[in-house]
């Protein structure tokens, strides 16, 4: 097996980002390489991506025909990434509110665990910049919430900075994962730690987007509520 990293950035109207993003990925370890998957962006993002594909040979490209969500634009990655030789893949978002300098940290980390999640909240530092008051509430509860619904032992089990090792996608039943927002980190997650893989989190600085929209909705809340206690059901009639 390679050593080999793939970093998946779904996108959706970044154009004036993702230029500036991949180089800054590509610039930070020479094994990394980057999967875009995109949504039917309306900006010319994906036709932008395709334009440095073809002189970089570390950029790949899925093209989906128009917005069909966060967790089904990971799980195609998953696939894709499964289906070649990767030795690690991570999850990551194309506003920059991931910042790129935490990729080699990550590499680091994941020398000694199978899944490594970049925290917000570890062990009750908070490290997010720019984010109203009220957001910052409602992303600080939902963990809470779901640390006591589900029992994982996670400060930070909703952001979506992520590094899994191979072994931990190849165990998951990924056409079985539900959640296609915020959910979705909860519960890819939480089928590795049921699963007894060795889940670390490492502190990040988490940045507000300043370009472009928020992809959060009511309808994404509402699905993390209840998918939490569909995860906890499921795990007390031995079907996780």
């Amino acid at each position: 097996m390679s050593d080999r990293a793939l970093v998946i950035v779904p996108t959706y109207n970044e154009r004036d980002n993702i230029s500036t993003l991949l180089a800054r990925i590509l610039e930070e370890d020479p094994r990394l390489e980057v999967l875009i998957v995109d949504d039917g962006s309306q900006d010319g993002t994906g036709a932008l991506a395709d334009e440095i594909a073809e002189r970089e040979p570390r950029v790949h490209v899925i093209h989906r025909p128009r917005k069909l969500g966060l967790g089904t634009a990971y799980i195609a990655g998953f696939k894709w990434a499964l289906e070649r030789d990767y030795a690690y893949v991570f999850e990551m978002d194309a506003d920059f509110s991931h910042d790129p300098g935490h990729l080699t940290q990550f590499l680091e980390a994941v020398e000694d665990a199978d899944l490594v999640l970049g925290s917000r909240y570890n062990r009750g530092k908070v490290t997010v910049v720019n984010w109203p008051i009220r957001r910052l509430m409602l992303s600080y509860a939902a963990n809470l919430y779901a640390r006591w619904v589900t029992g994982l032992p996670l400060d930070d089990s909703t952001g979506g900075f992520k590094c899994f090792r191979r072994s931990v996608l190849q165990a998951i039943n990924l056409d079985a994962v539900k959640s296609n927002g915020y959910g979705f980190q909860i519960e890819v997650s939480y089928l590795a730690w049921r699963k007894q893989f060795r889940l670390v989190e490492i502190p990040i600085v988490f940045h507000d987007r300043t370009e472009g929209q928020s992809k959060m909705s009511r309808k994404i809340v509402w699905e993390a509520i209840w998918m939490v206690w569909r995860l906890r059901w499921r795990t007390l009639t031995g079907k996780i």
